[in-house]
């Protein structure tokens, strides 16, 4: 039986309770949560244990955050700071995947090269698996960088957020479908927010006024949820990931934002177990 297991953001919680998060996020029904974990603030052991008691999985979202002063020292930080989160685990739990964002968009392509090396160094080390996430401002900002890259390596792997190619495109890549066909076939897991040509997060993708948008990104998830399954894996991975505020306009919203963020990603794990339950 095909199953796809949702995950929860903590992005955007980070101030909630672990014990208390976790408690919301098994009530809502989610499977795990995804996790940009922060030595200063959070206490792994202790995570860990939580994690076992509410039944919950995890992965691992990496991006280096401090300031690097040339490539050189920018690799050191990459392979640390994935080494370090590798490392996150207990008998029972053990990262699914890490979802680096590696490299930054103005790097040439030996450097690439280098940050997919170090990926996959520290993979093979850790035995936990490095996708590289689609992102602005990362080596994998728009389609058709990565397309030179994926079409020439059967191992590089993706966690596929659309949201930000259509945005760096301003388009819905039609006239590249060639391409997004190609990251489809390396994607392993989905970053499941709706964007636009214009932003990377819509308003609500309940509004009729983002119709479009919300198609556009179906057909993608649609044809690697398909593609998945007949590839015989039991399960995928599918994180709902409207973010907070810069992503969450404030405007005229009636609720608290931390409580509007929750309920978009609580619709749109809704929306998409509806759809596909008969998978």
């Amino acid at each position: 039986m095909f199953d796809i297991k949702f995950f929860c953001p903590r992005w955007g919680f980070e101030n909630i309770p672990w014990s208390n998060f976790l408690k919301s996020v098994k009530e809502a029904g989610y499977s795990g949560i995804e996790w940009f974990p922060n030595p200063e603030n959070d206490n792994y052991g202790e995570i860990l244990l939580l994690l076992e008691k509410y039944d919950l999985d995890f992965c691992i979202v990496m991006a280096v955050a401090e300031r690097f002063k040339n490539f050189e020292s920018y690799i050191v930080s990459l392979k640390r700071g994935l080494l370090e989160l590798a490392k996150i685990r207990n008998k029972s739990k053990i990262p699914l995947f890490i979802s680096a964002q590696a490299g930054r968009e103005f790097f040439n392509n030996d450097q690439i090269l280098s940050c997919i090396d170090i990926c996959k160094s520290i993979q093979e080390e850790s035995r936990v698996p490095i996708y590289h996430e689609t992102h602005r401002n990362k080596w994998t900002y728009a389609v058709h960088i990565v397309y030179d890259f994926i079409k020439h390596d059967k191992d590089l792997l993706l966690t596929l957020d659309i949201s930000h190619w259509f945005c760096v495109s301003e388009s819905y890549l039609q006239d590249q479908q060639y391409a997004v066909d190609e990251a489809i076939s390396h994607a392993r897991h989905i970053h499941a927010r709706v964007g636009n040509t214009q932003s990377a997060q819509v308003w609500d993708p309940a509004y009729e006024i983002y119709e479009e948008a919300l198609n556009e990104h179906l057909k993608v998830w649609d044809k690697w949820v398909r593609q998945i399954r007949n590839s015989q894996i039991n399960y995928c991975t599918i994180t709902p990931e409207f973010g907070p505020p810069p992503y969450l306009v404030p405007g005229d919203r009636t609720i608290p934002l931390i409580d509007e963020q929750w309920r978009l990603n609580l619709w749109i794990k809704e929306f998409l177990k509806k759809r596909y339950k008969d998978l």
